[in-house]
């Protein structure tokens, strides 16, 4: 019997593998989750397929992506990635990069705590279809909040958001497809940080469609939108 998928899972060979084995599963550790945060960031104004297909290049230009690695590079590496035609040379984001492992190496909790604390602790509901899932969230708007207060760059919330869903801090594959479980209810638990933190949620702005949000021009300036809504236009 042939697999339903979200739309975007069947548009390219690429995508079925990333769908059907990384995108909504959970994902924790350090390096692997300052990976995710990179290439989320990497992505922006991007096709997510460009970075897929980019990612072995770009495992190898970024040390695997190991955050004391990264946050020992000099001025030549910059220079080096900017040289490097087999990931995305754009010296804005490589120099997030190395900022985002030095930011990484003074969280007390670790990276992995810190973003899992952001996960939804209530229930959410499952999208039916790619027009139901947003592209931002007030989980999403208070994790954007706080890694810019610890000396993160180049993560606001549309990247925060696209981040919980490739990690399976959110589960929002649509109802038709094989992987949905459980009628969207929320994976992981708030751990590693003051219950302060997760109270910014409450103020945080309410989810916005993907597809509304670009066509009125509501992304915020330098992200990229969630693999829900940018797969559908990538295509």
């Amino acid at each position: 019997m042939e697999r339903v998928r979200c739309a975007w899972g069947d548009s390219a060979p690429e995508y079925v593998v990333y769908h059907d084995e990384e995108w909504g599963t959970e994902l924790h550790g350090d390096d692997a989750l300052f990976e995710r945060l990179c290439l989320e960031a990497f992505q922006s104004g991007l096709s997510w397929i460009t970075i897929l297909r980019k990612r072995p290049a770009f495992r190898a230009a970024f040390a695997g992506f190991s955050i004391d690695a990264v946050a020992a590079f000099s001025a030549d590496d910059e220079a080096r990635l900017l040289a490097d035609a087999g990931i995305v040379r754009n010296r804005a984001k490589i120099a997030a990069a190395v900022r985002n492992a030095r930011a990484a190496q003074q969280v007390p909790e670790g990276l992995d705590a810190l973003l899992w604390s952001f996960a939804p602790s209530a229930p959410r509901p499952r999208p039916a279809t790619l027009a139901d899932v947003p592209a931002t969230s007030p989980e999403s708007t208070a994790m954007a909040r706080e890694l810019k207060r610890r000396g993160f760059a180049f993560v606001g919330p549309t990247t925060a958001y696209a981040l919980m869903q490739a990690t399976g801090m959110v589960d929002d594959h649509v109802a038709t497809c094989f992987r949905a479980t459980g009628g969207g209810t929320p994976r992981g638990a708030p751990v590693g940080v003051p219950a302060g933190i997760r109270d910014h949620v409450s103020g945080a702005q309410a989810p916005i469609n993907s597809h509304t949000a670009a066509a009125e021009g509501r992304r915020v300036a330098g992200e990229g939108g969630t693999h829900g809504g940018h797969e559908a236009a990538h295509g």
